[in-house]
């Protein structure tokens, strides 16, 4: 069942202290489409249903990463979308994904985690599976 946009943008708002929806939303999209393309499968799938449609295209359409992304590769990623700051591309990453980390169940959560190198877990506010 997919949850309105606000309510995701809430979330992101919140966590990462944006003054407005339009930041929320830039953040949402730097941090779903360099997600977006580090997952295959199921778990992508599984994950887009989570979220609001109008997000869906952000997490699926991004073409797949020719090679993984340590943590830090990952927030300069999304630094170079659209939020040039390091600080804040890393505050748009942890507040998106510790937002995606609430809306997931654990089984999903470790599933996407594991297509991931070491070290993401963070990222979303959690630590490491074994």
């Amino acid at each position: 069942m997919h949850k309105p946009v606000e309510v995701l943008l809430d979330r992101v708002s919140e966590r990462g202290a944006y003054a407005d929806q339009d930041e929320a939303t830039r953040a949402v999209r730097s941090v779903l489409s360099v997600l977006g393309s580090h997952l295959v499968g199921d778990d992508r799938t599984d994950l887009a249903t989570l979220l609001p449609p109008q997000c869906v295209p952000w997490l699926t359409e991004s073409p797949p990463a020719s090679e993984p992304l340590t943590p830090t590769g990952f927030v300069e990623a999304v630094a170079e979308r659209d939020i040039a700051d390091p600080l804040e591309a890393r505050r748009a990453v942890a507040a998106v994904l510790s937002a995606l980390a609430e809306m997931t169940d654990e089984a999903l959560l470790r599933r996407i985690l594991t297509q991931l190198p070491p070290g993401h877990a963070a990222l979303f506010g959690r630590m490491d599976p074994d």
